[in-house]
């Protein structure tokens, strides 16, 4: 799936924890994902403990992380 089509599952409204990019609408957030996965959990775990996920919306979570810091300035704090 490409890039755009996949950003297209991470979604932002207001009354749904509070505008934080989910996916598709639902009350799962990219941050949950995330953090999931930086905790050791695999796509298949994930998938299994919400099967409403498709291993696209775990890719888009991934992107739009990728997105994010890929646009940030580096700068050195020593």
């Amino acid at each position: 799936m490409k890039s755009e089509k996949l950003l297209q599952r991470v979604t932002f409204d207001q009354s749904v924890l509070t505008g934080k990019p989910i996916i598709r609408g639902m009350r799962i957030s990219v941050e949950m994902i995330l953090d999931l996965l930086a905790k050791g959990a695999t796509v298949q775990e994930i998938l299994e403990d919400y099967p409403e996920l498709e291993t696209d919306d775990i890719r888009a979570a991934l992107l739009y992380a990728k997105r994010l810091v890929s646009g940030e300035e580096i700068v050195d704090m020593v």
